[in-house]
């Protein structure tokens, strides 16, 4: 295996574990708030198909249409001030914001189940998973009549690739260059925005959680919510603020998938990737930084996966499937062999009752 291959195996890594990476950031905030968040797979689905959805309609329909559309399905006459604000944006990002606001309103349902009628943290998170699971199909059934799916996105509705200076675009090029040449052309360069804005969340997610007040607080709802209404501090704020923040990163999550890793959005393209983040959340045992190395080793196998497939060892052939399913088999084997004791917030899963 050469240099390159190498690189190219990285470079597919880190493309691989951006949208696990998002949906373990999120699930960090939500369970250090003390709000299990099972959903993150639901709110990624349902962020990937809105963001491809609106994304095609506003680079294939003219913008004014579109709006004209969305209001008076709503029975509102804001067609003029709405062309005003969105028309300037690119299709891409109108998508990016319309798979925010969808995760976001999962969110705020999760949290009214959980948090204000407290209900049953996980259960209403499955439940999210089951409507989105639900949803994303027979609306695109219904809009494009495409089998579930929606259309291949033209390239003015996805993410560009990011081009860095002195970087090579043609792999000829790469192949002939030196080896420092190829790493800043190959790995580092060439990807989506999404990916470079995530790896640098990592670090402010920890600067938010222990550098900050709010961190302190959020932390210290989820391991005693008792002590922080004590002190006057709202318990129920502060955990639903976390799940908007999660619902913001599995938004951005979602669009990455469907307009940046792909060109368009399948049947259940999220693939279990929330269940992973969660996996690796706990692997990671609820810190940024080791958040971000349990992410990169599981899209590291994810990459191996779709690199080698139908590999001969002389004695056996290991078929397609095996291969495609490796990433969930080490999952399972990770964590029940190699995380030891991982103990989750103590006020993790539990609604909060103040007391009399």
């Amino acid at each position: 295996m050469d240099f390159l291959t190498i690189l190219q195996i990285l470079d597919s890594t880190l493309r691989s574990a951006t949208p696990l990476l998002l949906a373990c950031l999120a699930g960090l905030f939500s369970e250090r708030a003390g709000v299990f968040d099972i959903g993150l797979e639901g709110k990624m689905l349902m962020a990937a198909f809105t963001s491809a959805a609106v994304s095609y309609l506003a680079a294939t329909t003219p913008m004014y249409q579109v709006l004209e559309q969305v209001c008076d399905a709503n029975g509102l006459n804001c067609v003029e001030q709405a062309v005003d604000v969105f028309l300037p944006m690119s299709p891409v990002l109108v998508g990016l914001l319309a798979g925010i606001l969808s995760s976001l309103v999962l969110s705020l349902i999760h949290g009214l189940a959980s948090i204000t009628f407290k209900g049953n943290q996980l259960i209403s998170g499955v439940a999210i998973n089951f409507l989105a699971s639900g949803l994303t199909v027979v609306i695109a059934q219904s809009l494009f009549a495409q089998g579930g799916r929606t259309p291949q996105l033209p390239p003015e509705a996805r993410f560009p690739p990011v081009v860095l200076p002195g970087a090579l675009e043609r792999l000829r090029d790469i192949v002939q260059a030196p080896p420092p040449q190829q790493l800043w052309s190959e790995l580092l360069s060439g990807h989506a925005i999404i990916v470079y804005l995530t790896f640098l969340l990592v670090p402010l997610s920890w600067w938010v959680l222990y550098r900050t007040r709010f961190g302190l607080r959020l932390r210290a709802v989820g391991e005693n919510p008792a002590a922080v209404d004590t002190a006057g501090i709202s318990v129920v704020g502060l955990r639903f603020v976390a799940l908007l923040i999660a619902g913001v990163l599995c938004g951005i999550a979602g669009a990455y998938l469907a307009t940046a890793l792909q060109a368009g959005f399948v049947r259940e393209m999220t693939a279990g990737r929330g269940y992973i983040a969660l996996a690796a959340l706990i692997f990671a045992k609820w810190k940024p930084w080791a958040a971000m190395w349990a992410c990169l080793l599981f899209g590291f196998l994810q990459a191996i996966a779709v690199r080698f497939q139908n590999i001969d060892l002389g004695f056996i052939t290991l078929p397609v499937q095996f291969m495609e399913a490796l990433p969930y088999i080490l999952t399972v084997v990770i964590l029940a062999g190699f995380v030891g004791k991982a103990i989750p917030p103590r006020a993790g899963g539990e609604p909060y009752v103040k007391e009399r």
